[in-house]
């Protein structure tokens, strides 16, 4: 890789961390219900849970281009 390549993904990723807003990824009709309660706890597991569903697949694809990189660069 070449300089140049490894300072824009340097630069690409820090970018990511930085501009990071919370998100919530709720549908309308589960916020609805959710935020009548009260305490909230559910509606942020929930949130939590959508997340962690949404965030595997990315991470799977991730993974199989990095080996197939590693596949060809060899």
């Amino acid at each position: 890789m070449s300089n140049k390549t490894i300072k824009t993904l340097f630069l690409f990723g820090l970018t990511l961390i930085l501009f990071i807003d919370p998100v919530n990824a709720q549908c309308s009709m589960c916020r609805a219900v959710l935020e009548s309660e009260e305490g909230q706890q559910t509606a942020k597991g929930i949130n939590n849970g959508i997340i962690y569903l949404m965030a595997i697949p990315y991470i799977l694809v991730a993974l199989v281009g990095w080996r197939i990189f590693k596949i060809y660069k060899s």
